[in-house]
C-alpha cells in the first residue's frame, strides 16, 4: 500500500495504547472491510505530528475486492490517503526491505497562516552557507547516536548518508536528506541542531564534533515536527509480482 498523510492529528505511525496513530487507523479500515484482524507493517515510524507524502505499508491476506482502495479511503478520513495497492512477493517486507527513505524539512521566515502546521516560522533568519557547510559533515560518519532518542531498541545507530540538499523555493527553505536508514527523532535532531548554527549560536566546526561525541546531549534541541515530511521510499524494481 503506498499512502499520504497530514500527521497533526496522530501520535505517529505505531499503535498507541492511548493515542491514535497512522497504522491503527490502517488496520481498522482494513479489518472491517475484510472482515478479519488485519495487522499492517510499515515503511518507518514517524513520530507524532510528522507527515508523509510517500509512506508505504503491508500487510498479509489473500484476493481484495475490486473496490478495498475507494472503501478504504472512505473509512479512513480526511487526513490519510491510500494512493495505490500492489501485490508483492510473499516475503516482501516494507521496512526491512527498503534501500532508503528520503525526507525534507521545510522552514519558513515570515510568518503565513496556510503553512502554520506545515513548516516551522524560525526567527532569527539562519544563515543558510554556514548550514550548508555543517551539513557536509554529515557524509563523514556513520554513528548517529549524538542525534537518536534514547533508550530505542535498536541494534545499531549507524547510517549511510547518501544525499543532503538545499532549496529555496518561494519563501521557503526545504533541507533534504536521503539515507538507507534513519534514527528515531533524528532529522529533526539534525536540523534544530543545524538551525543554532545557522544562527550564530554554535559554531560550524562544532557539528562534525556533536557527531563524534555519539551524545545526544551534545546536540540541539529537536526541531518541530510539523516541519518534516517523508517524502520518498525506495524498494528494488523486482519486489512487485509481475516485474
Amino acid at each position: 500500500m503506498q499512502l499520504s498523510y497530514f500527521g497533526k492529528p496522530f501520535h505517529g505511525w505505531q499503535i498507541q495504547p492511548n493515542a491514535i496513530s497512522v497504522q491503527e487507523s490502517l488496520n481498522k479500515a482494513a479489518s472491517t472491510i475484510l472482515g478479519e484482524d488485519i495487522y499492517t507493517v510499515g515503511a518507518g515510524r514517524t513520530d507524532t505530528g510528522v507527515h508523509a507524502r510517500d509512506m508505504w505499508a503491508h500487510f498479509d491476506g489473500g484476493e481484495l475486492p475490486d473496490n478495498f482502495l475507494h472503501r478504504m479511503n472512505s473509512l479512513l478520513g480526511p487526513h490519510i490517503a491510500l494512493r495505490a495497492l500492489y501485490p508483492v512477493k510473499d516475503e516482501a517486507h516494507t521496512r526491512f526491505d527498503a534501500l532508503s527513505r528520503t525526507y525534507e524539512y521545510h522552514f519558513v521566515f515570515r510568518k503565513n497562516p496556510f503553512l502554520t502546521n506545515y513548516a516551522w516560522l524560525v526567527y532569527p533568519r539562519p544563515e543558510l552557507e554556514r548550514m550548508k557547510e555543517a551539513a557536509d559533515a554529515l557524509f563523514r560518519f556513520e554513528d548517529f547516536s549524538s542525534f537518536s532518542r534514547s533508550r530505542t531498541q535498536t541494534m545499531t545507530n549507524n547510517c549511510k548518508i547518501m544525499k543532503v540538499e538545499w532549496e529555496e523555493r518561494d519563501d521557503k527553505l526545504i533541507f533534504t536528506i536521503q539515507a538507507d536508514r534513519f534514527l528515531r527523532n533524528m532529522v529533526r535532531a539534525i536540523v534544530g541542531t543545524l538551525v543554532e548554527i545557522g544562527q550564530g549560536k554554535r559554531e560550524v566546526g562544532d557539528f562534525a564534533d556533536i557527531i563524534a561525541a555519539r551524545d545526544r546531549k551534545k546536540a540541539g534541541e529537536s526541531a518541530p515536527a510539523h516541519g518534516l515530511y517523508l517524502t520518498k521510499v525506495e524498494y528494488p524494481k523486482d519486489i512487485i509480482n509481475g516485474q
